[in-house]
């Protein structure tokens, strides 16, 4: 169960790619608009998956959390910076955050590790 983060965000995007195939034209749109989303500009790709990653926590969306994780570890964000979004959208959402922050969090340490 080492790495149940891991296989969550796995089993995550083959349910988006199996959706993909029963409604391209829509997911295909949908990709366009995350790869316009997340492209640098005034913001960098680093800083906008920071931004995803906090509104995935207040939004309580599991999904979300791994993916944007994952695309900030991708975009070399730091463990420190993870860690102040992270309580940023604590600060921002209470309680609830707390337990979706630490998921972020459980999520962070596991694919960290898995680089």
């Amino acid at each position: 169960m080492k790495n149940k983060n891991k296989e969550f965000l796995e089993e995550t995007l083959q349910r988006i790619g199996s959706y993909g195939e029963a409604n391209p034209e829509l997911m295909e749109a949908f990709s366009n608009v995350h790869r316009i989303g997340t492209q640098s500009g005034a913001l960098s790709t680093k800083h906008k998956a920071l931004i995803a990653l906090g509104i995935s926590i207040s939004v309580k969306c599991d999904g979300c959390i791994a993916m944007h994780t994952t695309e900030a570890l991708q975009n070399d964000a730091s463990t420190d910076e993870l860690v102040e979004t992270i309580g940023t959208a604590i600060y921002m959402g209470g309680g609830p955050s707390v337990v979706f922050g630490a998921k972020a969090y459980e999520m962070l340490k596991e694919f960290d590790k898995n680089k």
